[in-house]
């Protein structure tokens, strides 16, 4: 991978005493972020090619490279931690597939709703899963988010106008939105908390505080995605 996009996991992460269940909660994490990232660049690419105007393929091609940069920092921390990327992504490849294949756009404005919601959902649910990790891991994740320009405020932007330009475009995307954020919570359910987090339980959280942060996080998941779909004229 780059050197320049890499980063180096914390001394601690390899010391005799750190619990190998948090050891494979993390690589799993970041395994399903990884391959997150690198699936959210091969369709944003591939989407590109069918925008309706050139700025808008150039915005699309900048978001691509984003995720691919974000990929190639996720996969450095990975093999700095001494664990094998491809490994580590390998396990959450057919779920993440085969969320894609169940949500596939119809058209160039429902890949727009489509990075818009999945985006957003993704960055909330791993910013709230990063505050349970060590600094190192923590700081890596929220670097994810914060850096360059959000995709969110982009497609934001870009989804405004088309609604502004075409209002019959409103009742088709709110149902399709509603569609997705119900793939998108089930997905983070299945891929994330039915296998990373609870291996790494043990001696990190009860499971009653498991299920109490769960519940709220996906509470709080559903509340910013309709704040959002709001602030789009669209209801939730």
């Amino acid at each position: 991978m780059s050197e320049n996009n890499s980063a180096s996991a914390p001394a601690d992460i390899e010391a005799p005493g750190t619990p190998v269940a948090y050891r494979q909660f993390l690589a799993d994490l970041l395994g399903v972020i990884a391959y997150g990232e690198l699936s959210a660049f091969e369709r944003m690419s591939s989407d590109a090619r069918f925008s309706p105007t050139l700025r808008d393929r150039a915005a699309l091609g900048r978001l691509a490279v984003r995720e691919y940069n974000h990929f190639e920092r996720v996969t450095a921390y990975l093999e700095s931690m001494g664990v094998n990327a491809e490994d580590a992504m390998a396990p959450f490849q057919q779920s993440v597939d085969a969320f894609h294949d169940r949500t596939r756009p119809g058209d160039w404005y429902e890949s727009l709703m489509k990075f818009y919601v999945t985006d957003a959902i993704s960055d909330d649910f791993y910013a709230a899963l990063g505050s349970l990790l060590d600094p190192a891991a923590s700081s890596l994740i929220a670097s994810l988010k914060t850096e360059g320009e959000a995709p969110v405020d982009v497609l934001f932007v870009r989804l405004q106008e088309s609604l502004k330009d075409d209002p019959r475009l409103a009742s088709r995307l709110a149902l399709w939105g509603r569609r997705l954020v119900g793939e998108a919570l089930t997905q983070a359910q299945r891929v994330v908390i039915e296998r990373a987090l609870p291996q790494g339980l043990d001696g990190f959280l009860s499971r009653e505080e498991f299920d109490a942060q769960i519940r709220d996080l996906f509470s709080q998941l559903t509340r910013n995605h309709s704040r959002r779909m709001s602030l789009l004229g669209l209801t939730a």
